[in-house]
């Protein structure tokens, strides 16, 4: 897969110290993968989730960090690119506020 700003991956790996390892590990395992379909993204990351947020987008979730963080993503299945969205904490993400912002 072609993840697309990589670059802000690693600045919030630099920003969240307990994220770092999983973060570069999420990027290492994605890179050479492409995926064709969610259950394809799920046999790779069981506990991902995808969500429709307002806008009628589905948005993947994935949890890094030991379960302390959330990696929002837009996967385009088609095109084989993920777009990296946003870094939060769990409890950032469970506020679900996000969710009408993207």
């Amino acid at each position: 897969m072609r993840i697309i700003a990589e670059a802000t991956i690693r600045q919030w790996a630099n920003d969240h110290a307990r994220a770092v390892s999983s973060l570069r590990q999420w990027v290492k395992v994605v890179r050479p993968l492409r995926w064709g379909s969610f259950a394809e993204l799920r046999r790779t990351f069981p506990s991902a989730d995808l969500v429709t947020v307002k806008s009628g987008r589905k948005v993947a979730v994935f949890n890094v960090g030991g379960n302390e963080f959330r990696l929002l993503c837009a996967v385009h299945f088609n095109t084989g690119m993920v777009f990296a969205l946003r870094l939060m904490s769990h409890a950032e993400y469970s506020k679900d506020t996000w969710k009408n912002e993207l």
